[in-house]
C-alpha cells in the first residue's frame, strides 16, 4: 500500500470514527453535550468543535484557500450535537474527496498554511494530511475519554484500517454505503 492509498482509507476511517463516537454521544441527554468534564477541552462539545475547527482549517491549507487564518479564527461552535454531525459529516466528506483527489494525481502538492500574523508555513500534502490525522485521533481519544464517565458505552473507534477487521466494521460500511473492495481494492 502506498501512502495515498493509506491517506484514502485513513480519511474513511476518520469518517466512520466520527460516525461511531456521535452515535455514543447522541445517547446521552442533550445537557450532557456541554457539561463540563476532564480534558483539554473541557466538555465533549468543546472537544469535538475543536476537531471540526481544526479539520476546516487544515482542508482550507489543502485546497489552497485563501483567508484561511480568518475563517479559522471567525469559526462559530455548534450549538447541538446534531449541528455538530451535520457539520462533521461534510467535512469528513471533503477531506475524502480531497484524499481521492490527491491519489488520483499521484502527487503530493506542497501546502502553504496561513499561521496568522504574516507567518505562512510550508509543508507537503502528505505530511500536513498524517498530522492532520493524528490530531484528529488524539482529541477523539479524548472524547472517547470524557464518554467513560458517563452512562454511554465508549465505543471502538480503531477498526478500520486493516482489511482483516472488516467483521467488525460491516454494519458501519452498510450504513455508510461503502465496501471492502471498493475501500481496500479487489
Amino acid at each position: 500500500m502506498d501512502l495515498l492509498q493509506h491517506h484514502c482509507i485513513a480519511a474513511r476511517a476518520n469518517r466512520l470514527a466520527n460516525r461511531r463516537l456521535h452515535e455514543a454521544v447522541g445517547r446521552l441527554p442533550a445537557q450532557a453535550f456541554h457539561a463540563p468534564r476532564t480534558g483539554f477541552f473541557p466538555s465533549l462539545s468543546g472537544t469535538l468543535n475543536h476537531i471540526l475547527a481544526v479539520d476546516g482549517y487544515y482542508l482550507d491549507a489543502l485546497e489552497g484557500i485563501a483567508g484561511m487564518a480568518e475563517r479559522f479564527d471567525a469559526f462559530e461552535p455548534a450549538g447541538t450535537l446534531a449541528e455538530l454531525a451535520a457539520r462533521q459529516r461534510a467535512s469528513d466528506e471533503r477531506l475524502m474527496r480531497l484524499c481521492d483527489r490527491l491519489a488520483a494525481a499521484g502527487g503530493d502538492p506542497p501546502v502553504a498554511m496561513d499561521r496568522g500574523g504574516g507567518t505562512v508555513q510550508h509543508d507537503r500534502a502528505g505530511h500536513v494530511l498524517a498530522h492532520l490525522f493524528m490530531h484528529q485521533t488524539h482529541h477523539r481519544g479524548q472524547a472517547h475519554a470524557m464518554l467513560c464517565g458517563t452512562e454511554a458505552t465508549p465505543p471502538q473507534l480503531d477498526e478500520f484500517l486493516m482489511p482483516s477487521d472488516a467483521p467488525l466494521r460491516a454494519a458501519d460500511m452498510r450504513a455508510l454505503g461503502w465496501s471492502e473492495a471498493a475501500v481496500y481494492g479487489g
